[in-house]
């Protein structure tokens, strides 16, 4: 799953970075609005934290932008918690939620992780796929009760699987929402860590659909 943080508060926007990293998100930042429009309407992301306060181009123009251009994925805002008129200004703009500042960055992640669940369609904090449980909260997984040991970039495979069970993913698709900008990208790699992930799970739920990519779901769903 791969964030972009748009915040000019250099500690801010590191403390929130940090934070997504250790929960097993790839992150991008940028620290003003024009930097973060550009990242946002060329780039794939999950999801982004977007402040109302930025220089160059404020937080409101930049969304009302993305949403105009049809940029649909799920935005966060941060706002001045004395300022309600920004709530309210962020909410008509396209925003899905908004945290007030100061706030505490579990709650961030907390509502980062629901945004990414509700725009996959899922409502629980734990996606179940036959045997498989994904625990977003824990950024754990388990087969069959037991828990599976993987790399940074496994789980993060295996989750954007998981977040889009029965859907046909490109290998293009994975390697965009598994690395950030400056990552050098080879999708050959994918096809390595899937081959891992299909080793470490010991069950026949990935699914390779040639030419297209791979695509994830129960066994009662497999064909």
């Amino acid at each position: 799953m791969r964030i972009l943080i748009v915040e000019d508060d250099i500690n801010l926007n590191r403390q929130l970075a940090e934070a997504l990293k250790e929960a097993g998100y790839v992150v991008d930042t940028a620290f003003d609005g024009e930097e973060g429009h550009f990242l946002g309407d060329t780039e794939p992301y999950d999801a982004i934290i977007l402040d109302i306060g930025l220089p160059e181009m404020d937080g409101i123009t930049v969304l009302e932008k993305w949403r105009g251009a049809g940029r649909a994925t799920p935005v966060l805002i941060l706002t001045a918690r004395d300022r309600w008129s920004d709530k309210v200004a962020g909410i008509d703009a396209g925003a899905d939620d908004y945290v007030a500042k100061p706030f505490h960055v579990e709650e961030v992640l907390a509502r980062i992780r629901a945004l990414i669940r509700r725009a996959a369609g899922h409502a629980s904090s734990e996606i179940i796929c036959g045997p498989v449980r994904l625990d977003t909260k824990s950024s754990k997984a388990t087969v069959d009760g037991k828990p599976l040991k993987l790399t940074s970039h496994e789980y993060r495979l295996l989750a954007y699987l998981m977040h889009h069970k029965g859907e046909v993913v490109s290998r293009t698709e994975l390697v965009e929402h598994m690395y950030d900008q400056d990552f050098d990208r080879d999708s050959n790699t994918i096809e390595v860590f899937v081959g891992r992930l299909r080793k470490k799970m010991g069950v026949d739920l990935i699914e390779t659909v040639r030419g297209l990519g791979y695509r994830i779901q129960s066994p009662t769903n497999a064909n």
